[in-house]
């Protein structure tokens, strides 16, 4: 299966007060996206991760299940991230891409108007309420938005498609 999530931001302890993260610390988040990766992903599986990925975050993405392809965010293009991406992620891409010559795969939200054959699935936005979870032609995927849990590429083709019913 494939699964996409974005915003983990492991390590930041910033982000607990920047997205104002239901957690008492850094550590209780980290597990609780650990945990709920492992629960819903399998060693077989591939995930997006649409950028955002977090610091020091070597120790955390080893014990994480999946291929895992990273689109880079725009903190994973900062100077203080040291790591080396691609020893964690199959893929590296610093751009957006189109997956399966529909969804168009990216950081940041595209615009796209109600012409455009394309679905955008991004990060980026947390919980800002200016943008919907979903809509006929987007899907957030921060980790704000699902609960801290990878969702599946099969539960994003379902809330497209109710659109179109």
């Amino acid at each position: 299966m494939i699964y996409f999530i974005a915003d983990t931001h492991f390590n930041e302890k910033n982000i607990l007060f920047w997205s104002k993260r239901p957690f008492c610390n850094i550590e209780e988040m980290n597990q609780t996206i650990i945990t709920r990766w492992n629960n819903t992903v399998s060693t077989e599986d591939t995930v997006y991760h649409l950028g955002d990925v977090g610091i020091n975050f070597g120790n955390i993405l080893s014990k994480l299940n999946g291929d895992k392809i990273l689109i880079k965010g725009n903190h994973d293009f900062e100077n203080y991230l040291n790591e080396n991406f691609k020893q964690y992620f199959s893929e590296v891409i610093s751009y957006p891409i189109i997956f399966k010559n529909f969804w168009i795969l990216s950081h940041k939200p595209i615009y796209l108007n109600e012409y455009m054959p394309y679905v955008n699935i991004f990060g980026h936005v947390h919980g800002n309420p200016i943008y919907k979870d979903y809509s006929p032609q987007s899907y957030c995927v921060s980790a704000d938005r699902i609960d801290y849990t990878p969702i599946s590429f099969n539960k994003i083709k379902e809330k497209i498609n109710s659109f179109m019913e």
